[in-house]
Protein backbone atom coordinates (compact mmCIF):
# COMPACT_ATOMS: atom_id res chain seq x y z
CA UNK A 1 0.00 0.00 0.00
CA UNK A 2 2.72 1.94 0.78
CA UNK A 3 4.09 2.28 -2.75
CA UNK A 4 0.47 3.87 -3.81
CA UNK A 5 1.76 6.75 -2.19
CA UNK A 6 1.95 8.62 -5.78
CA UNK A 7 -1.89 8.40 -6.04
CA UNK A 8 -1.46 11.51 -4.06
CA UNK A 9 -0.64 13.38 -7.71
CA UNK A 10 -4.16 13.55 -8.93
CA UNK A 11 -5.30 15.12 -6.03
CA UNK A 12 -4.00 17.90 -8.71
CA UNK A 13 -6.82 16.66 -11.71
CA UNK A 14 -9.45 15.95 -8.75
CA UNK A 15 -8.77 19.54 -7.39
CA UNK A 16 -9.18 21.20 -11.24
CA UNK A 17 -12.29 18.82 -11.29
CA UNK A 18 -13.32 20.89 -8.30
CA UNK A 19 -12.82 24.38 -10.12
CA UNK A 20 -14.90 23.25 -13.11
CA UNK A 21 -17.82 21.42 -10.92
CA UNK A 22 -18.48 24.82 -8.54
CA UNK A 23 -17.27 27.63 -10.58
CA UNK A 24 -17.22 30.64 -9.30
CA UNK A 25 -14.32 32.00 -6.99
CA UNK A 26 -13.17 27.81 -7.09
CA UNK A 27 -12.51 28.19 -10.98
CA UNK A 28 -8.70 29.13 -8.61
CA UNK A 29 -9.45 25.97 -6.48
CA UNK A 30 -6.51 24.52 -8.01
CA UNK A 31 -3.77 27.62 -7.48
CA UNK A 32 -5.23 27.59 -4.47
CA UNK A 33 -4.16 23.93 -3.40
CA UNK A 34 -0.81 23.83 -5.50
CA UNK A 35 0.47 26.83 -4.11
CA UNK A 36 -1.16 27.31 -0.64
CA UNK A 37 -2.34 23.82 0.31
CA UNK A 38 0.41 21.91 -0.76
CA UNK A 39 3.46 24.41 0.52
CA UNK A 40 1.46 24.49 4.22
CA UNK A 41 1.70 20.35 4.11
CA UNK A 42 5.60 20.58 2.92
CA UNK A 43 6.25 22.30 6.11
CA UNK A 44 4.10 20.18 8.71
CA UNK A 45 4.95 16.86 7.10
CA UNK A 46 8.87 15.62 8.23
CA UNK A 47 11.87 15.13 5.34
CA UNK A 48 12.64 12.14 3.94
CA UNK A 49 16.21 11.06 3.27
CA UNK A 50 16.15 7.00 2.98
CA UNK A 51 17.15 5.55 -0.14
CA UNK A 52 16.34 2.06 -1.26
CA UNK A 53 18.38 -0.66 -1.10
CA UNK A 54 19.42 -3.80 -2.00
CA UNK A 55 16.49 -6.70 -2.85
CA UNK A 56 13.54 -4.07 -1.69
CA UNK A 57 15.56 -1.68 -4.39
CA UNK A 58 15.33 -4.18 -7.19
CA UNK A 59 11.44 -4.84 -6.57
CA UNK A 60 10.75 -0.99 -6.44
CA UNK A 61 12.87 -1.12 -10.44
CA UNK A 62 10.95 -3.94 -11.41
CA UNK A 63 7.91 -2.93 -10.10
CA UNK A 64 5.21 -2.53 -13.33
CA UNK A 65 2.87 -0.51 -10.81
CA UNK A 66 4.92 2.47 -10.93
CA UNK A 67 4.51 2.56 -14.59
CA UNK A 68 1.13 1.97 -14.55
CA UNK A 69 0.88 5.29 -12.00
CA UNK A 70 2.45 7.08 -14.65
CA UNK A 71 -0.10 5.65 -17.49
CA UNK A 72 -3.17 6.94 -15.96
CA UNK A 73 -2.21 10.70 -16.48
CA UNK A 74 -2.99 9.93 -19.72
CA UNK A 75 -6.49 9.52 -20.29
CA UNK A 76 -6.97 11.61 -17.38
CA UNK A 77 -5.06 14.56 -18.54
CA UNK A 78 -7.15 14.80 -22.08
CA UNK A 79 -10.19 14.09 -20.49
CA UNK A 80 -9.93 17.22 -18.26
CA UNK A 81 -8.98 19.13 -21.03
CA UNK A 82 -11.40 17.38 -23.44
CA UNK A 83 -14.40 17.87 -20.78
CA UNK A 84 -13.73 21.70 -19.88
CA UNK A 85 -13.32 22.57 -23.23
CA UNK A 86 -16.69 20.97 -24.17
CA UNK A 87 -18.13 22.72 -20.77
CA UNK A 88 -16.85 25.92 -21.38
CA UNK A 89 -18.76 26.20 -24.81
CA UNK A 90 -21.72 24.78 -23.12
CA UNK A 91 -21.75 27.00 -19.76
CA UNK A 92 -21.98 30.42 -19.57
CA UNK A 93 -19.17 31.49 -17.77
CA UNK A 94 -17.62 34.98 -16.28
CA UNK A 95 -14.61 35.99 -17.78
CA UNK A 96 -12.74 35.58 -14.32
CA UNK A 97 -14.35 31.96 -14.32
CA UNK A 98 -12.66 31.26 -17.67
CA UNK A 99 -9.26 32.42 -16.23
CA UNK A 100 -9.67 30.46 -13.04
CA UNK A 101 -10.24 27.34 -15.18
CA UNK A 102 -6.90 28.10 -17.83
CA UNK A 103 -5.34 28.60 -14.69
CA UNK A 104 -5.94 24.92 -13.12
CA UNK A 105 -6.28 23.28 -16.04
CA UNK A 106 -2.91 24.78 -17.16
CA UNK A 107 -1.43 23.61 -13.89
CA UNK A 108 -2.44 20.06 -14.35
CA UNK A 109 -0.97 20.62 -17.50
CA UNK A 110 2.00 21.47 -16.05
CA UNK A 111 2.09 18.64 -13.24
CA UNK A 112 0.68 15.93 -14.78
CA UNK A 113 1.28 16.74 -18.13
CA UNK A 114 4.67 18.05 -18.44
CA UNK A 115 6.37 16.56 -15.18
CA UNK A 116 4.76 12.76 -16.31
CA UNK A 117 6.14 13.69 -19.74
CA UNK A 118 9.50 14.27 -18.70
CA UNK A 119 10.12 11.09 -16.85
CA UNK A 120 8.70 8.50 -19.77
CA UNK A 121 10.93 10.76 -22.09
CA UNK A 122 13.99 9.33 -20.48
CA UNK A 123 12.78 5.62 -20.33
CA UNK A 124 14.38 3.07 -22.72
CA UNK A 125 10.94 1.86 -24.21
CA UNK A 126 9.62 3.72 -27.41
CA UNK A 127 6.41 3.50 -26.52
CA UNK A 128 6.64 5.35 -23.46
CA UNK A 129 8.79 7.92 -24.86
CA UNK A 130 5.80 8.74 -27.23
CA UNK A 131 3.76 8.54 -24.71
CA UNK A 132 5.54 11.17 -23.07
CA UNK A 133 5.74 13.33 -26.33
CA UNK A 134 1.87 12.60 -26.68
CA UNK A 135 1.48 14.72 -22.91
CA UNK A 136 3.21 17.65 -24.04
CA UNK A 137 0.93 18.18 -26.85
CA UNK A 138 -1.93 19.87 -25.14
CA UNK A 139 1.19 22.61 -23.59
CA UNK A 140 2.30 23.36 -26.86
CA UNK A 141 6.03 21.89 -25.98
CA UNK A 142 6.72 18.96 -28.07
CA UNK A 143 9.92 20.42 -28.44
CA UNK A 144 10.82 20.18 -25.23
CA UNK A 145 11.75 16.42 -25.81
CA UNK A 146 14.71 17.45 -27.80
CA UNK A 147 15.79 19.87 -26.11
CA UNK A 148 15.79 18.28 -23.04
CA UNK A 149 17.53 15.29 -24.01
CA UNK A 150 19.69 16.23 -26.33
CA UNK A 151 20.20 19.38 -24.94
CA UNK A 152 19.40 20.11 -21.17
CA UNK A 153 21.66 17.09 -19.94
CA UNK A 154 24.53 17.68 -21.54
CA UNK A 155 24.77 21.12 -20.61
CA UNK A 156 22.85 21.55 -17.64
CA UNK A 157 24.68 24.39 -15.15
CA UNK A 158 26.43 25.45 -17.73
CA UNK A 159 25.52 29.10 -19.83
CA UNK A 160 25.15 27.15 -23.08
CA UNK A 161 22.19 25.94 -21.31
CA UNK A 162 19.09 27.95 -21.73
CA UNK A 163 16.89 25.97 -18.71
CA UNK A 164 19.84 26.89 -16.47
CA UNK A 165 18.96 30.29 -14.49
CA UNK A 166 22.03 32.13 -13.57
CA UNK A 167 23.05 33.90 -10.84
CA UNK A 168 20.46 37.02 -9.40
CA UNK A 169 18.61 36.59 -12.79
CA UNK A 170 14.75 36.54 -11.74
CA UNK A 171 11.98 33.91 -12.70
CA UNK A 172 10.17 36.71 -15.29
CA UNK A 173 13.92 37.50 -16.86
CA UNK A 174 13.98 33.28 -17.26
CA UNK A 175 10.85 32.85 -18.50
CA UNK A 176 11.74 34.77 -21.89
CA UNK A 177 15.14 33.32 -22.14
CA UNK A 178 14.59 29.55 -21.49
CA UNK A 179 10.86 29.82 -23.68
CA UNK A 180 12.71 31.45 -26.23
CA UNK A 181 16.58 30.11 -26.46
CA UNK A 182 14.93 26.56 -25.80
CA UNK A 183 12.95 26.51 -28.92
CA UNK A 184 15.68 27.64 -30.80
CA UNK A 185 17.84 25.43 -29.26
CA UNK A 186 15.35 22.39 -30.02
CA UNK A 187 15.86 23.15 -34.09
CA UNK A 188 19.62 23.14 -33.94
CA UNK A 189 19.49 20.11 -31.96
CA UNK A 190 17.43 18.83 -34.66
CA UNK A 191 19.56 19.71 -37.37
CA UNK A 192 22.33 18.39 -36.02
CA UNK A 193 20.35 14.95 -35.54
CA UNK A 194 19.63 15.05 -39.16
CA UNK A 195 22.76 16.19 -40.62
CA UNK A 196 24.40 13.27 -38.65
CA UNK A 197 22.43 10.34 -39.78
CA UNK A 198 23.27 12.21 -43.58
CA UNK A 199 19.41 13.43 -43.71
CA UNK A 200 17.75 16.20 -45.40
CA UNK A 201 15.63 19.11 -43.74
CA UNK A 202 12.58 17.84 -45.01
CA UNK A 203 12.90 14.21 -43.56
CA UNK A 204 10.07 11.68 -42.65
CA UNK A 205 12.87 11.84 -39.26
CA UNK A 206 12.56 15.50 -38.42
CA UNK A 207 10.92 15.22 -35.47
CA UNK A 208 10.33 19.39 -35.22
CA UNK A 209 8.27 19.20 -38.20
CA UNK A 210 5.77 16.87 -36.78
CA UNK A 211 5.63 18.49 -33.89
CA UNK A 212 4.65 21.67 -35.70
CA UNK A 213 2.30 19.82 -37.98
CA UNK A 214 0.51 18.01 -34.37
CA UNK A 215 0.28 20.95 -32.43
CA UNK A 216 -1.09 22.84 -35.79
CA UNK A 217 -3.56 20.53 -35.91
CA UNK A 218 -4.46 20.13 -32.22
CA UNK A 219 -5.27 23.76 -32.25
CA UNK A 220 -7.06 23.71 -35.50
CA UNK A 221 -9.09 20.57 -33.82
CA UNK A 222 -9.53 22.60 -31.01
CA UNK A 223 -10.93 25.83 -32.93
CA UNK A 224 -12.88 23.41 -35.07
CA UNK A 225 -15.00 21.87 -32.48
CA UNK A 226 -15.13 24.45 -29.80
CA UNK A 227 -14.99 27.92 -31.75
CA UNK A 228 -12.85 30.78 -30.28
CA UNK A 229 -13.70 30.56 -26.36
CA UNK A 230 -12.16 27.24 -26.89
CA UNK A 231 -8.98 28.26 -28.83
CA UNK A 232 -8.40 31.10 -26.11
CA UNK A 233 -8.91 28.66 -23.54
CA UNK A 234 -6.54 25.92 -25.06
CA UNK A 235 -3.58 27.86 -25.64
CA UNK A 236 -3.71 29.74 -22.68
CA UNK A 237 -4.04 26.79 -20.53
CA UNK A 238 -0.61 25.24 -22.43
CA UNK A 239 0.89 28.28 -21.89
CA UNK A 240 0.07 28.53 -18.31
CA UNK A 241 1.35 24.10 -18.10
CA UNK A 242 5.03 25.20 -19.94
CA UNK A 243 5.75 28.48 -18.00
CA UNK A 244 5.07 25.87 -14.71
CA UNK A 245 7.58 23.95 -16.23
CA UNK A 246 9.80 27.23 -16.69
CA UNK A 247 9.31 27.97 -12.93
CA UNK A 248 10.70 24.49 -12.18
CA UNK A 249 13.43 24.66 -14.25
CA UNK A 250 14.41 28.27 -12.87
CA UNK A 251 14.23 26.31 -9.21
CA UNK A 252 16.27 23.11 -10.46
CA UNK A 253 19.57 24.91 -10.75
CA UNK A 254 19.28 28.97 -10.47
CA UNK A 255 22.50 29.63 -9.74
CA UNK A 256 24.26 26.61 -9.89
CA UNK A 257 27.70 26.03 -12.16
CA UNK A 258 29.97 23.64 -13.39
CA UNK A 259 33.63 24.22 -13.96
CA UNK A 260 35.61 24.73 -17.09
CA UNK A 261 38.83 22.66 -17.18
CA UNK A 262 42.02 23.38 -18.96
CA UNK A 263 41.28 21.03 -21.60
CA UNK A 264 38.08 23.90 -22.18
CA UNK A 265 35.57 21.48 -21.29
CA UNK A 266 33.30 21.11 -18.66
CA UNK A 267 33.24 19.19 -15.63
CA UNK A 268 31.25 16.23 -15.74
CA UNK A 269 27.19 16.80 -14.43
CA UNK A 270 27.66 15.65 -10.45
CA UNK A 271 25.03 15.35 -7.74
CA UNK A 272 26.19 19.71 -6.94
CA UNK A 273 24.91 20.80 -9.93
CA UNK A 274 21.26 20.49 -9.27
CA UNK A 275 19.51 21.39 -6.47
CA UNK A 276 17.68 19.03 -4.08
CA UNK A 277 14.52 18.50 -1.91
CA UNK A 278 13.38 15.70 0.51
CA UNK A 279 9.60 17.08 1.34
CA UNK A 280 7.60 14.51 1.43
CA UNK A 281 4.41 16.31 -0.15
CA UNK A 282 6.68 17.65 -3.05
CA UNK A 283 8.41 14.39 -3.61
CA UNK A 284 5.12 12.21 -4.19
CA UNK A 285 2.65 15.01 -6.24
CA UNK A 286 5.88 15.59 -8.54
CA UNK A 287 6.75 11.59 -9.48
CA UNK A 288 10.27 12.68 -7.12
CA UNK A 289 11.85 15.52 -9.70
CA UNK A 290 12.61 16.68 -6.24
CA UNK A 291 15.53 14.53 -6.45
CA UNK A 292 16.55 16.03 -9.24
CA UNK A 293 20.26 15.75 -8.43
CA UNK A 294 20.27 12.25 -8.69
CA UNK A 295 17.94 12.22 -12.17
CA UNK A 296 20.95 14.10 -13.80
CA UNK A 297 23.55 11.79 -12.64
CA UNK A 298 21.45 8.85 -14.14
CA UNK A 299 19.02 10.24 -16.18
CA UNK A 300 17.80 6.58 -17.10
CA UNK A 301 16.66 6.02 -13.56
CA UNK A 302 13.33 5.77 -13.24
CA UNK A 303 11.37 8.02 -10.41
CA UNK A 304 10.43 5.87 -7.67
CA UNK A 305 14.69 4.69 -7.08
CA UNK A 306 16.29 8.24 -7.08
CA UNK A 307 18.53 8.55 -4.56
CA UNK A 308 19.23 11.35 -2.06
CA UNK A 309 22.93 12.67 -1.91
CA UNK A 310 24.57 14.37 1.26
CA UNK A 311 26.27 16.29 -1.07
CA UNK A 312 23.80 17.85 -2.86
CA UNK A 313 22.48 21.52 -2.20
CA UNK A 314 19.29 21.65 -0.41
CA UNK A 315 16.13 23.98 -0.77
CA UNK A 316 15.10 25.25 2.26
CA UNK A 317 11.86 24.48 1.17
CA UNK A 318 9.82 21.81 -1.12
CA UNK A 319 9.93 22.52 -4.67
CA UNK A 320 5.81 23.89 -4.54
CA UNK A 321 7.10 26.45 -2.11
CA UNK A 322 10.26 27.14 -3.98
CA UNK A 323 7.95 28.08 -7.22
CA UNK A 324 5.98 30.66 -5.03
CA UNK A 325 8.66 32.12 -3.21
CA UNK A 326 10.69 32.57 -6.75
CA UNK A 327 7.54 34.88 -7.88
CA UNK A 328 9.14 36.93 -5.77
CA UNK A 329 13.00 38.08 -6.63
CA UNK A 330 14.18 40.16 -3.80
CA UNK A 331 13.27 37.41 -1.05
CA UNK A 332 14.59 34.46 -3.54
CA UNK A 333 17.60 35.89 -3.77
CA UNK A 334 17.75 36.72 -0.04
CA UNK A 335 16.59 32.89 0.21
CA UNK A 336 18.86 31.37 -2.18
CA UNK A 337 21.94 33.28 -2.83
CA UNK A 338 23.80 32.25 0.21
CA UNK A 339 23.23 28.90 -0.33
CA UNK A 340 25.17 28.53 -3.73
CA UNK A 341 28.60 27.02 -3.04
CA UNK A 342 30.97 29.53 -2.81
CA UNK A 343 32.93 28.42 -5.71
CA UNK A 344 29.87 28.89 -8.07
CA UNK A 345 29.29 32.37 -7.47
CA UNK A 346 30.65 34.82 -9.95
CA UNK A 347 33.21 37.17 -8.75
CA UNK A 348 32.27 40.17 -7.46
CA UNK A 349 33.72 43.45 -9.05
CA UNK A 350 34.84 45.55 -6.05
CA UNK A 351 35.49 49.01 -8.12
CA UNK A 352 31.58 48.61 -8.72
CA UNK A 353 30.58 48.48 -5.13
CA UNK A 354 29.73 44.84 -5.11
CA UNK A 355 28.19 44.14 -8.59
CA UNK A 356 28.38 41.20 -10.22
CA UNK A 357 30.56 40.47 -12.82
CA UNK A 358 29.29 38.35 -15.80
CA UNK A 359 31.68 34.61 -16.25
CA UNK A 360 33.49 34.52 -19.20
Amino acid sequence: MKDLKYLAALTLPVSALISIYFKGGLSYFTAFYAFVMIPVLELLLPHDTSNYEGEEREEKKKSKLFDWMLYLNIPIVFGLVIYTLWDITHTTYATYEIVGLIFSIGIVLGTNGINVAHELGHRQNSFERHLGKLLLLPSHYMHFYIEHNFGHHANAATKEDPATAQYNQSVYSFWFTSVIRQYISAWKLQAKLLKGADLPFLSIKNDMLWYTIFQSFYLALVYFFFAEIGLIFAIGAGITGFLMLETVNYIEHYGLSRQKMASGRYERVREVHSWNSNHVMGRIVLYELTRHSDHHYKSSKKYQILDYHDISPQMPYGYPTSMVLSLLPPLWFRLMNPRIPTNMKPPIDSNTNGGILSRA
